[in-house]
């Protein structure tokens, strides 16, 4: 797999970008809207930090219509990221970027899933004219096709949506495990 260089760097750089409802924490169809809400899903948080671990850079893009559908605000949003980065730091990793979509489904914006638009912020912030072979890891079709569209390459996880979504059409080339500590392994090389 070829990395992608950041400039500002002397050596390469290994990237990954995660969905977040349904690959890091537990999701819900009455969407996660505080923070007793926001629940890691088992083995998550470490997965992140044997990445980091590992040199890897971690990014998030996520939707977050909840947002637009005022079921919780950008405060409490904050506060869930906060959380998981604080979890995170607390097994030793980090999150070192998380963008969001906080547009309902008929706004008409760019960042929405399946839209490239989250991904281009994050090409964009890592000084990158593009995702191109960069690991991106979803549950559900949306994640894999807006990672896709820069080039990245789709990993799609059982849990969250992610069995409803295998029994769809899932984008040429989607390798699928069990759980995102499934995948950490997998790019890792670590047997379980």
């Amino acid at each position: 797999m070829a990395l992608p260089i950041f400039p500002h760097l002397a050596k390469p750089v290994k990237l990954i970008v995660l969905d977040r409802d349904g690959v890091i924490n537990e999701d819900s169809d009455a969407f996660v809207k505080s923070l007793d809400e926001w629940i890691p899903i088992p083995g998550s948080i470490q997965a992140i930090a044997r990445l980091c671990q590992a040199g890897w850079t971690v990014a998030v893009a996520t939707n977050q219509s909840g947002l637009a559908r005022g079921l919780f605000d950008a405060t409490t949003l904050g506060d869930m990221h906060f959380k998981m980065q604080q979890l995170a730091m607390e097994e030793g990793g980090r999150v070192d970027l998380i963008v969001h979509c906080p547009h309902g489904p008929d706004d008409g914006c760019n960042c929405r899933k399946p839209l490239p638009g989250l991904f281009q912020q994050i090409a964009q912030h890592f000084h990158l004219d593009d995702l191109k072979d960069v690991p991106v890891v979803g549950d559900s079709q949306r994640d894999l096709v807006a990672g896709m569209r820069l080039g990245g390459v789709p990993y799609l996880v059982r849990t969250g949506n992610g069995l409803k979504t295998l029994k769809g059409s899932l984008p040429a080339g989607t390798q699928v495990f069990d759980d995102l500590s499934a995948v950490v392994d997998h790019l890792l090389g670590a047997k379980r």
